[in-house]
């Protein structure tokens, strides 16, 4: 849909009553806003109070000016987040910034509990309420606030410059007077959302791609963007929500071994599966990466999570045998500006469920706002991170007093090709 299209859900005009607080990221590297001036316009016009942190869209490109010019205040900190009833944020706060939040607040982010153990239990001391965007049910009423969609979408495309960028080659096919110049090719492991855009990224560059995965539904997807699906003989692993189920140490061994020559003939790989909650399963190996070709490509989206391909090195370019590993980190904050538009639409549309009628009140009947919650009023509500803290399991039977060993992985955690939160 065209954003000048799009209205917020769920928002009536209302008495300012609500205070949203946007705060700038303090993560290494993170450039992207949680909120920008044209959303904040919609939400203003909805009767939600904004207060941005001065300098928090710079990065972003977004400049203090134009959040006033939308109707929101710009100052530091300390003034953003004085009665604010709601922190909009793009990764989770570190333990300082926990420190500084007004007691009882909401948190709206992509907080990953499982990686961030310390600051659940930092907010929930706090009394806070969290919302991590990486737990919204793959429902289709979810889809206006799918961040990770929206910013897979981003990687995907990145990745696919990413790849033309590295590859001493055209991408698409040249006929010249010296001779015709054979187009790349591209072999793109993953065809979720990140997947399909490098798809099509590859072949709007010219490339001719082949694409491979291990959900049977996404062949239709690959070929429809005018690249040819890969099929192996192997069960293929539809799990729920249009995710792939995990596949077992014996799958994915059968796996790399018929994809082996694939990847061998390819002059750029792109790979994009993770796994939420836990390391990002080895796709090419060592041996894999010595069969190709010298100036070959491999362009690894799961980088941040452990990589798919053995010799990743998040957030480095390594060369082994002349095949250059791109290890991506963080690949939508190197486009922030959208990144950050699709984000805040995001946010924006989950406060839809949040706010009624000029107060936050959320409705933790609704499966989007239960299913995204962590810590609901100072209770860790979301059963894998109580599990993980030893806390007892909502619903559940209470943890071995002992305590866990490690943390578990979240409930139903399936192989997803949407890299970049």
């Amino acid at each position: 849909m065209h954003h000048s299209e799009w209205s917020i859900v769920g928002f009536a005009c209302i008495p300012l009553a609500v205070k949203l607080a946007v705060i700038t990221e303090s993560r290494p590297g993170e450039t992207r806003v949680a909120m920008v001036p044209e959303v904040v316009a919609k939400l203003v016009a909805s009767g939600i109070e904004v207060a941005v942190q001065s300098g928090a869209g710079a990065a972003a490109r977004f400049a203090d000016a134009d959040y006033v010019s939308a109707g929101a205040s710009v100052g530091g900190a300390a003034a953003t987040l004085s009665g604010c009833a709601v922190v909009a944020r793009v990764q989770p706060p570190i333990l300082d910034e926990v420190a500084v939040l007004p007691e009882g607040v909401s948190t709206v982010s992509f907080f990953q509990p499982l990686a961030a153990l310390d600051v659940v239990q930092a907010l929930a001391a706090k009394g806070a309420t969290v919302y991590s965007l990486d737990l919204l049910p793959r429902i289709s009423r979810a889809q206006s606030m799918d961040a990770l969609s929206s910013q897979a979408t981003v990687a995907g495309y990145r990745a696919g410059l990413t790849a033309a960028e590295h590859l001493a080659k055209f991408f698409p096919m040249f006929m010249t007077s010296a001779g015709t110049v054979p187009p790349a090719r591209v072999l793109v492991m993953g065809a979720g959302v990140a997947g399909l855009q490098a798809i099509a990224t590859a072949r709007r560059l010219g490339a001719v791609v082949r694409a491979y995965d291990v959900r049977a539904a996404a062949k239709e997807e690959v070929q429809s963007l005018g690249a040819k699906f890969v099929e192996l003989e192997l069960e293929t692993q539809d799990g729920a929500g249009g995710y792939a189920r995990e596949q077992s140490a014996e799958y994915l061994a059968k796996q790399r071994e018929l994809l082996a020559n694939e990847v061998a003939s390819a002059d750029v790989v792109i790979t994009t599966a993770q796994i939420p909650g836990r390391k990002a399963p080895v796709l090419v190996t060592a041996d894999m990466v010595g069969r190709m070709g010298e100036g070959a490509v491999i362009v690894d989206m799961a980088a941040d999570s452990g990589g798919n391909c053995e010799l990743s090195v998040a957030g480095q370019d390594i060369v082994s045998g002349g095949v250059t590993i791109v290890g991506m980190s963080n690949p939508p904050a190197s486009m922030p500006t959208h990144a950050s538009f699709l984000y805040a639409r995001n946010i924006a549309n989950l406060l839809g469920l949040l706010v009624h009628d000029g107060t936050l009140s959320p409705d933790f009947d609704d499966e989007i706002v239960a299913g995204t919650c962590v810590v609901r009023a100072g209770a860790v509500v979301h059963g894998p991170t109580a599990e993980a803290l030893g806390l007892p399991v909502p619903g559940g039977a209470p943890p071995d007093p002992s305590g866990p060993s490690d943390p578990p992985s979240p409930s139903d955690p399936p192989t997803t090709e949407e890299a970049g939160s």
